[in-house]
């Protein structure tokens, strides 16, 4: 942590100090009104082109810029947008290093290095496709999109769920900055600033950086003795320089680097939080205390360059965006969310039932990402606009993950380790794609596209164990090679008919791909696994069909936007992730069918100029549609333990019995989806009144959604019933100068957000209930 800090004293002095106060740039456009109180038109580039949101033929939410500061307070990261977008839903079994992105119901749970996630995140025109790339920290931006459906012919490959888009603030000939600080619970800092302007004629430069902290707060209470406030602190740093050059009126380069490092305490496993045959938290639950015997550590560093070049030849611009990120990474947690295991004397296992000790490390000691897109498109306000483009990934990452006994003795923690798992992996991809935009008349307009996408990715595991440990539970396998490949065409047709100057109607359909995937975490497959039966498994290719109409208006004189849209999907060849069971284990699984329909709406109203009101409601019904897919539901224990067998109840129907050290087998055809729950809800509320020469204000802001399932299987433990967020935020705000107070989960919301159960019933969950105060100003 001390590292962090010392790099973020030096970085942020070289902007000086003013860069650490102020509100922060407004989001895609801050929504406040217009003198005349009416809402600003909202500016997005979900077409790779700047557009009015309402003129977009597909499901788009932009976030504003005061929800986005009321989400950050208190040094929430990139998960705080979760359920503040219709049909978006953010969570992680790592923490702030991983978080998995769920659109539309459509997601993946795999929690290993190199998984594969049919939502995809652009960060300045750049895909980040490893998990700790998509954690990168939001700060200092222009505008976030979420858009919603397949994406795959600007976008390419593994969108078919959508894409979350992020936009930075760019360089600009004049200078200015903003800056923004925040203390609050635990601790907690949350510094973000910028400064910025000309360096000469040609040149001008940009600053951000941002640094958030937190003490841990959560003590370990083990029958040695207490360790106070041993878990949850953190210390975050993440900065980003730009220059844009131009050398002529025609040409810009716009070059930009990024760094990241993070240091901090990993995901809490909480064991035996739930009871068999029961829903809910139990009263094992606290949230500021745990009983583990391993460490929980985490640590993220990456580091990025880029060139993003475009050229206006006059009826076309040349656009060429260049990136390369590299990154490592390690993560430790207690998987049994305990310590000890029950084969010792009582007193030395707990809390509740622990048939076996497990500690993991996951490390990702080397990820190298580059990407190269070359693009035109047409200039000009004809008829006729278009663009066309090539694009080349490159990714290699090197992934190793231990286990490890503890047996009750912290000073174990890394001394015991029995397995040992190395991945590496390559993947290619290429695509070329043409989109074009043909105004038929001024009211109707079409939309089509077209791309080919390749894949190629090279895959090695190995298997070791360093230590003598019981091959009934493991054996070393030595090296494992698997290699997967696949082409594709992705397309997308859309119409837009304009009812009249406010009233927008649109159509589209579109099919997306996920390329083929490997898993190959094989830290726990049976004992009994041959070269042909070792564990690592391979997820074929998906492709979906997505049909989509909706309705974008504008009301009541420019006072009022109101956005709806109705979707049907088929996925075919799904690529489930089926997490857990007897091992532990991550196997890729292919589902026939998945099928999924529901609805978005976004509102905006201001009925007087001191009264913004925002809402957004989405409906996701989602269906497994395969007669004969199984998967093992939950673990396995000692017969002695737990008389039945089974760790869990499941609800669907049971294929194979459960047996000691053998999961129940059940059949999953018409389930829905985990971590997709059917509604999500969000709303807030900004009023202002005029002081002096500002405003004093409040703004709240809530997010609610309905059950989810943490696995593929139904049972009546491991899922989640709701759970409903609010935030507060009251301050005054001038034109230069912003101060505030807020609370974030006001209610004190405490529910379940994942599990793991493959040894007791673990779970973890949402973060606590954040106040304090904050202080800003812009130049």
């Amino acid at each position: 942590m001390r590292r962090i800090r010392q790099l973020f004293v030096t970085t942020t002095a070289l902007a000086s100090a003013a860069t650490f106060f102020a509100s922060t740039p407004a989001i895609a456009q801050d929504e406040a009104a217009a003198d005349d109180g009416t809402l600003t038109e909202i500016v997005v580039t979900a077409q790779r082109r700047e557009e009015n949101l309402q003129d977009v033929p597909l499901s788009v939410t932009a976030v504003s810029g005061d929800q986005l500061a009321s989400i950050q307070a208190g040094g929430v990261d990139i998960r705080g947008i979760s359920g503040r977008v219709p049909s978006l839903l953010v969570e992680s079994s790592y923490g702030r290093t991983f978080p998995r992105f769920y659109i539309r119901g459509l997601g993946n749970t795999d929690f290993d290095f190199n998984a594969a996630q049919p939502v995809s995140l652009v960060y300045d025109d750049v895909v980040l496709e490893n998990p700790i790339l998509k954690g990168f920290p939001i700060f200092d931006l222009e505008r976030v999109e979420v858009l919603r459906g397949p994406q795959g012919t600007l976008f390419g490959r593994n969108t078919p769920a959508g894409i979350v888009k992020f936009d930075s603030v760019k360089p600009k000939d004049e200078f200015g900055g903003y800056g923004r600080l925040s203390y609050g619970r635990f601790n907690a800092i949350n510094a973000q600033g910028a400064v910025g302007g000309p360096l000469g004629e040609k040149v001008s430069v940009r600053l951000s950086a941002m640094y958030q902290t937190q003490d841990d707060y959560v003590d370990n209470v083990l029958p040695g003795g207490t360790t106070k406030n041993a878990f949850e602190g953190y210390d975050e740093f993440a900065a980003r320089l730009q220059f844009l050059i131009k050398p002529t009126e025609n040409l810009d380069i716009l070059l930009t680097g990024q760094v990241r490092s993070l240091d901090g305490t990993a995901r809490l496993f909480r064991g035996n939080i739930f009871t068999r045959g029961q829903a809910g938290l139990n009263s094992n639950f606290d949230r500021y205390s745990v009983s583990i015997d391993a460490k929980n550590e985490q640590s993220v560093d990456t580091q990025n360059a880029s060139a993003r070049i475009t050229w206006d030849a006059g009826p076309v611009s040349l656009i060429s965006v260049t990136s390369l990120w590299r990154g490592d990474a390690t993560s430790v947690g207690d998987v049994d969310g305990g310590f000890g295991a029950n084969f010792l004397p009582p007193n030395l296992y707990g809390p509740g039932e622990i048939p076996f000790t497990a500690e993991t490390r996951d490390s990702l000691p080397s990820l190298s990402q580059f990407t190269q897109e070359l693009r035109i498109a047409s200039n000009g306000d004809g008829p006729l606009s278009y663009q066309a483009g090539v694009f080349y990934f490159d990714e290699d990452l090197e992934i190793v993950s231990h286990n490890y006994s503890t047996l009750g003795d912290p000073n174990n923690a890394t001394g015991g380790v029995n397995i040992i798992v190395s991945q590496e992996q390559n993947s290619k991809a290429y695509g070329v794609f043409g989109s074009l935009t043909y105004q038929l008349s001024d009211q109707f307009s079409v939309t089509g596209g077209l791309r080919y996408n390749d894949d190629k990715r090279r895959f090695v595991a190995v298997r070791s164990k360093d230590t003598q440990f019981p091959n009934f539970l493991q054996n070393p396998l030595g090296t494992v090679n698997r290699r997967v490949s696949d082409n594709n065409m992705t397309w997308d047709l859309s119409a837009t008919y304009a009812m009249n100057d406010d009233v927008n109607l649109y159509a589209r359909v579109a099919r997306g791909y996920r390329a083929p995937s490997i898993q190959g975490r094989i830290l726990f497959p049976p004992a009994t696994a041959t070269p042909l039966e070792d564990g690592v498994t391979v997820g074929d290719s998906e492709t979906i069909t997505s049909y989509e109409g909706g309705i974008k208006s504008t009301l009541l004189d420019g006072k009022a936007r109101f956005n709806l849209n109705g979707f049907y999907y088929e996925l075919k060849d799904a690529q489930l992730t089926a997490v857990g069971g007897g091992i532990n284990a991550n196997r890729l699984i292919n589902a026939n069918k998945v099928r999924g329909y529901g609805f978005e709406a976004d509102l905006e109203f201001k009925p007087v100029p001191e009264l913004l009101l925002t809402a957004g409601l989405s409906y996701n019904n989602t269906k497994i549609r395969d007669a004969g897919l199984t998967t093992a539901a939950c673990g396995a224990t000692r017969v002695d333990t737990f008389p039945n067998v089974s760790l869990c109840t499941p609800l669907d129907p049971i294929v194979v019995a459960a047996a000691p050290f053998s999961a129940a087998i059940v059949n999953i055809n018409g389930n829905s989806l985990p971590q997709s729950p059917k509604w999500i809800v969000n709303w807030t509320a900004r009023y202002g009144v005029p002081v002096g020469n500002g405003e004093v204000y409040a703004y709240t802001d809530w997010a609610y959604r309905s059950k989810i399932n943490f696995f593929l299987y139904d049972s009546v433990e491991f899922q989640d019933k709701q759970m409903l967020e609010g935030g507060v935020r009251v301050g005054y705000k001038t034109e230069n100068y912003d101060f505030a107070a807020f609370v974030r989960n006001i209610t004190k919301d405490t529910s379940a957000v994942g599990g793991i159960d493959f040894n007791n019933l673990t779970g973890f969950v949402n973060e606590p209930r954040i106040w304090g105060i904050e202080a800003g100003f812009k130049f």
